[in-house]
């Protein structure tokens, strides 16, 4: 009998820890559901920001056409990469991030040609796209670093004993992070 007592105590003092770990690991991945939420709030904001800044930019009559077309198909890729809250793997992180990265690019290479244009950088509309855009940016940033937060916090959970195990019977799988961009390692070379 004394052992039977000893033993149900055993298992219901397991059952409350995997019940324990069980409930911080969902309380961590709906943490982290959350985060990659508002990275996708912060990279569809800068997204509808692009064909106001896209139309103000046609405006100038000798725009570089290839230019303008690049920021459209950059920003049709990039809008066409949804990633599944669920599936959260660094493969899919790392897919997301190359449309938003090629974005990116092809929306510097507009900024960095529109300075040729004095009338494109007098005009208000533009002016205020970019601050917007410059805004947008630092949002993205934010976004970004806090879903990392939120992966490391989620990840040394999941991978911690005794979690790992609870984490390996009910499907909690380590989440990607985003990743710096290859090159920004280096500073760039400035000529004067």
């Amino acid at each position: 009998m004394k052992n039977w007592i000893i033993a149900i105590v055993i298992l219901v003092v397991i059952a409350m820890i995997g019940g324990c770990s069980y409930n911080g690991m969902v309380k961590s991945d709906e943490e982290v559901k959350g985060k990659w939420g508002q990275v996708e709030t912060q990279y569809q904001r800068r997204s509808d920001l692009i064909p106001n800044l896209v139309s103000t930019v046609k405006g100038e009559a000798n725009f570089e056409k290839s230019t303008i077309t690049a920021v459209t198909e950059a920003r049709a890729k990039a809008t066409s990469i949804q990633v599944d809250p669920t599936k959260l793997t660094p493969e899919a992180i790392q897919q997301y991030q190359q449309a938003q990265g090629q974005l990116s690019t092809a929306l510097g290479r507009l900024l960095v040609a529109s300075e040729n244009y004095p009338n494109l950088k007098a005009n208000e509309a533009f002016r205020n796209l970019q601050v917007q855009l410059e805004g947008t940016e630092n949002r993205i940033s934010v976004a970004r670093r806090d879903f990392n937060d939120a992966v490391q916090a989620y990840n040394s959970k999941v991978r911690a004993f005794p979690t790992n195990i609870m984490a390996g019977i009910f499907g909690f799988p380590a989440k990607g992070y985003f990743q710096a961009e290859a090159g920004s390692d280096k500073a760039p070379k400035v000529q004067f």
